[in-house]
């Protein structure tokens, strides 16, 4: 049995990802000329890539459904990039 402490990773089977589960706070952050991310209610950074506009709050609590964001290049070294699919204001 893999154990991940905790951490919630994407399942993925013959490369089809599955939907995350990810409550957390909305954070701007000021590295790298400034940009939105959600730091996880378990700890996790997660920087989505096109963060949708009623989600640019500071301290907002959102529930949000994302898949990890793979491949591109980034000048952020901040969070785990993600795609955000579905979300709620909590």
């Amino acid at each position: 049995m893999h154990h991940n402490n905790g951490r919630q990773q994407p399942i993925e089977i013959n490369n089809i990802q599955f939907k995350m589960k990810i409550k957390g706070t909305v954070k701007h952050q000021k590295l790298s000329g400034g940009f939105w991310g959600i730091v996880g209610d378990e700890g996790d950074n997660w920087r989505p890539v096109k963060m949708p506009e009623d989600l640019k709050v500071e301290g907002l609590k959102v529930e949000i459904s994302a898949e990890r964001e793979e491949g591109g290049i980034s000048i952020f070294m901040w969070g785990t990039p993600i795609r955000i699919i579905e979300f709620k204001k909590v």
